[in-house]
């Protein structure tokens, strides 16, 4: 009988929680994130599943369109995860033809046992 190891593949958990961020599923986005994560941002600190949904609805919300595209993810090692994601969005109210945005980020995040608990 082989052994099949029960730690996730990190690498494969941001990919996919990335592809429910592109599809606006808050559900299966949400189900990523230890109730109690931390996301820190340049301009806060969300504390919580709850404030960290909030957050993200409101923010997907200035957005008609909105799509994130990892360019890589690497597992460093200890839980720890750097996905640089390219994201292409047009906001809310602009012309299907123009206005559209680009951005490339680097983000970090800390995983315990298959949930994302800082990030």
């Amino acid at each position: 009988m082989s052994e099949e190891s029960t730690t996730p593949d990190l690498v494969e958990r941001t990919r996919s929680l990335w592809k429910a961020a592109s599809q606006r599923d808050f559900e299966a986005l949400m189900s990523f994130f230890a109730s109690d994560a931390v996301w820190e941002t340049t301009l806060d600190v969300l504390d919580g599943a709850a404030a960290i949904r909030e957050r993200l609805e409101g923010w997907f919300g200035a957005f008609d369109e909105l799509e994130f595209e990892p360019e890589e993810i690497f597992d460093l090692g200890n839980g720890v995860t750097l996905a640089v994601v390219n994201w292409s969005a047009r906001p809310a109210g602009s012309s299907s033809s123009g206005g559209y945005m680009q951005r490339r980020e680097a983000l970090i995040g800390v995983w315990h046992e298959g949930m994302v608990t800082r990030a």
